[in-house]
């Protein structure tokens, strides 16, 4: 795997996450799934595994500095977020590729869809 694919991956990312909150599921599985040529769910692992390091430290600080950081909300969030993943993440080892890149993408229309909407 190139190294240099990788980090562009994480750097586009890493711009969307600060612009908009978003960089796993939006960015990083598709760029890993279409760039990569990992597989599902292999390249949902990655995005996890990228992400538990303190990956929006330096976005969240910018975000507090300006006034626009709800720690106590973040916290809650952050809370479902750790048994959240654990729950799904035992959910995706039983499904196939198929079956999981349709889950996925039937996710995105719908968000794409309310997004567009309001």
């Amino acid at each position: 795997m190139d190294w240099t694919l990788l980090v562009f991956i994480g750097l586009g990312a890493g711009v969307l996450a600060g612009l908009f909150g978003i960089g796993g599921g939006v960015v990083i599985v598709p760029a890993l799934l279409y760039f990569a040529r990992m597989p599902m769910q292999n390249a949902v692992g990655t995005s996890l595994g990228a992400l538990l390091l303190p990956v929006g430290a330096l976005g969240a600080w910018t975000y507090y500095r300006g006034g626009h950081l709800e720690w106590r909300s973040s916290l809650w969030v952050a809370l479902g977020l750790f048994f959240g993943a654990w729950v799904g993440a035992r959910l995706a080892q039983g499904l196939d590729d198929a079956t999981l890149r349709r889950l996925f993408a039937v996710l995105m229309a719908a968000v794409s869809v309310k997004v567009w909407v309001g």
